[in-house]
């Protein structure tokens, strides 16, 4: 019984003894960081984040690396991976960007934004990000911005820009025609804005407002509304569930 304790207690020695042991080793030196999922941070922003000293060995706290990227700003998800001998591995979620708005308090030069209208260490000129440009880091307008990204992409990629109305609703403009949505818009009313916007292409309908502020129907109108900023009245009525 003694004997099969110590083996017992030797086994787990060398599991958590052996890793200590081989960090000393040259051979287990961390000589290349690979990134997976870095699209718009800097690569020496996310190497930096990691602390790594220049002896630093594989068998690093690959845990302690991890929340380590958890805390750099534009980053929603991270995990570190070592590859023997000499290799970590970095995977990367970015913090997915929903606009480019001015930055600073007195605006200035346009950064990326979450959904939340925070302010993302991404450089537009870098990475070419191509998003709408919204008039303000507003969380409101920011928030319809990421929920039009993750409903329909096809939609979101025709958004020139995005302000909030007057009435304190959300404007889209879509090149010379505009969307009207509620700050509080869910996913049905962006998939009802959109199958409208298609019927209207297929059968060649020319408008130039699609107002879904409206209780399970979406507006068309050949002139913008007053509460869109440009003037002009109603052209025409939408029917339920997002009828023309």
């Amino acid at each position: 019984m003694l004997l099969g304790l110590t083996g017992g207690a030797l086994f787990v020695l060398a599991r958590v003894g052996t890793p200590l042991a081989l960090q000393r080793l040259a051979l287990f030196r961390v000589r290349q960081i690979e990134l997976v999922g870095v699209k718009h941070l800097a690569p020496d922003a996310v190497i930096a984040a990691l602390r790594l000293s220049p002896d630093a060995s594989v068998f690093t706290d690959t845990r302690l690396l991890s929340d380590r990227l958890r805390g750099l700003a534009g980053v929603a998800e991270a995990h570190v991976v070592r590859r023997l001998p000499g290799v970590l591995k970095v995977e990367l979620h970015e913090v997915e960007p929903a606009a480019l708005a001015p930055g600073g308090a007195r605006g200035g030069p346009l950064v990326a934004v979450d959904a939340e209208g925070r302010a993302l260490p991404f450089d537009p000129a870098r990475t070419g990000l191509d998003l709408p440009v919204a008039a303000a880091a507003d969380r409101g307008v920011a928030g319809v911005l990421a929920l039009v990204q993750s409903v329909d992409l096809a939609l979101f990629q025709a958004i020139t820009s995005a302000r909030g109305s007057a009435r304190g609703d959300v404007l889209l403009e879509l090149g010379p025609r505009h969307v009207l949505l509620g700050r509080d818009a869910g996913p049905e009313v962006i998939r009802a804005v959109a199958l409208v916007a298609q019927d209207l292409a297929a059968k060649r309908r020319p408008y130039v407002e699609l107002d879904a502020r409206f209780a399970k129907q979406v507006v068309v109108r050949r002139k913008a509304s007053a509460g869109s900023g440009r003037g002009g009245g109603s052209g025409g009525g939408g029917g339920g569930g997002g009828g023309t």
